[in-house]
């Protein structure tokens, strides 16, 4: 029940070890890779599917729910997120038909032989609400989540957890010090109701969170506002102490992702689970973006998200957080800058771009 009132105690514990209506595959600490297909020079499906498998992947994110990919994995140990696109989520919101239209099409064609385990709705919904037809999808989310969870709830599944990812651009403040996260005043009403409906069903917060992108920022309003080192989660001697809270930070991930904590605690929600949708480093582009770099980031992020009994943040330690890198593959069909081609682990021949061991802490 969404209004159940439990102590906080009790909260922290059962978030810490996830164990009410979660199953052990959604909690694990296997890493997961976002398989995105926006590339003219991209290996087939069958091929990435066995690139995945020889890599070790524990799960992969899917930026739809692509029929022959969903085939593919059927009898594999790949945990599955699949995605509403954001155009389908205003028709979902008003029709529980379509809804159920929806997860009869693309769930119940392939679970539980494909391992479904997230229905993600949308992406970064809240990133773009500048038109009116993006506002109406952005109240609309709730809404369509919650026609999803009915129907896959009717039909008696109980591991799959539905959630949407957004972006850091959610935040009016972060980082330094985490305990001043606060969300956007605009986007407050929206978050509200998402993060009520999140926790009553025992969901995760899925956030993309990128430390190379706040790395750069503070390098062009602040040559010595954060380190490089502290950015690709390199152990040291260095560290940032929380004034407020007294928490000390190793590296600007843990920051990132509590300050998320704090922002969601100011509007009544501290129990809500996190998992991180993407996150990665360039190998290529502007400052920073290289491949030494980017092997450093994605070995020290695989190590400390896998790492058995999970580390968690200073504000929540031995908490599990899913955790899935970005990406697969370079994207050559991607908009923007020449950088946000570059992120993949793989070149198009399924080569390895740099070393990555995705057991490292296991």
């Amino acid at each position: 029940m969404e209004n159940q009132e439990i102590p906080k105690m009790t909260l922290l514990f059962l978030s810490s070890f996830c164990v009410i209506a979660i199953s052990r595959a959604v909690v694990s600490n296997r890493i997961g890779i976002n398989y995105g297909q926006l590339g003219n020079n991209l290996p087939t499906p069958a091929r990435s599917i066995e690139l995945l498998r020889n890599m070790n992947t524990g799960r992969v994110k899917l930026y739809d729910a692509d029929h022959e990919i969903l085939n593919l994995l059927s009898g594999t140990d790949i945990d599955v997120a699949i995605t509403v696109a954001n155009d389908e989520i205003s028709g979902i919101a008003a029709s529980q038909h379509l809804a159920d239209q929806w997860v009869y099409e693309h769930i119940i064609a392939h679970y539980p032989r494909t391992r479904i385990r997230f229905i993600l709705v949308g992406n970064e919904v809240f990133s773009s609400i500048s038109t009116p037809e993006d506002m109406q999808t952005a109240r609309d989310l709730v809404r369509a989540i919650r026609r999803i969870k009915n129907t896959v709830k009717a039909l008696g599944i109980r591991n799959i957890k539905i959630g949407t990812p957004l972006a850091m651009d959610m935040m009016e403040t972060l980082t330094f010090p985490p305990s001043n996260g606060s969300f956007k005043p605009q986007i407050q009403q929206l978050m509200v109701p998402l993060l009520k409906y999140i926790n009553g069903t025992k969901s995760f917060f899925f956030i993309n969170v990128y430390p190379y992108i706040t790395w750069v920022e503070s390098q062009v309003w602040n040559q010595t506002a954060i380190s490089l080192e502290f950015a690709l989660l390199r152990p040291g001697d260095e560290n940032y102490k929380d004034p407020q809270t007294g928490l000390v930070y190793t590296n600007l991930l843990d920051q990132m992702l509590d300050s998320v904590v704090y922002a969601m605690a100011k509007l009544g929600y501290d129990d809500v689970m996190l998992a991180i949708g993407e996150t990665g480093w360039p190998h290529e582009g502007e400052s920073g973006a290289n491949r030494d770099n980017a092997g450093e980031y994605i070995n020290n992020l695989v190590r400390k998200m896998s790492v058995v009994p999970s580390l968690g943040t200073p504000a929540r330690p031995g908490v599990v957080i899913p955790t899935f890198i970005y990406s697969l593959y370079d994207e050559n069909q991607k908009y923007g800058p020449a950088t946000e081609r570059q992120w993949g682990l793989l070149n198009p021949d399924g080569s390895p771009v740099y070393e990555v061991n995705m057991t490292i802490g296991l």
